[in-house]
């Protein structure tokens, strides 16, 4: 009879419940706030580069219209302002011969009587490692924003 009255007190007792849920939840609740930590710096990340991006689109129009900017000035700018390296970023000329449907990079191998279009295109390409990789889970995010601006 005495074991089972003190089977029955231990099974009315909920002192140290809390602290036993607490347990099970918070490693879940930590993981789901670096994970919306990390999913937010990711979104930011592929913001700034189509910010850039549309800030580059805008240099460009701007040398259309009779300002003279260089591909390496367009490259340095863009540089400074979004923070990317050399490897990130590429600006060049591409051209489209008359109504063809692809572009090539050299305007010469057009035909002399095509009417040619100039574009420039850049591309930023970024890679961000989220925490959560360091635990097993996914991998590092590549980041690709390419731009063609048609200039004349």
């Amino acid at each position: 009879m005495i074991m089972i009255a003190r089977i029955a007190n231990i099974a009315r007792d909920v002192r140290g419940s809390m602290a036993i849920e607490t347990a099970f939840v918070a490693p879940m609740l930590v993981m789901m706030t670096l994970g919306i930590f990390e999913v937010g710096t990711v979104v930011a990340r592929q913001h700034e580069l189509q910010s850039a991006a549309n800030e580059a689109e805008i240099i460009v129009l701007a040398t259309n219209r009779g300002a003279t900017v260089e591909l390496s000035e367009i490259e340095n700018i863009l540089k400074n302002s979004v923070g990317v390296t050399g490897e990130s970023l590429t600006v060049e000329r591409e051209f489209r011969c008359g109504m063809a449907n692809g572009k090539i990079k050299v305007r010469s191998n057009c035909p002399a009587s095509g009417v040619t279009s100039e574009y420039i295109l850049v591309s930023l390409t970024d890679t961000y490692t989220p925490t959560w990789t360091s635990f097993g889970i996914g991998q590092p995010i590549t980041f690709s924003v390419d731009r063609s601006v048609q200039i004349s």
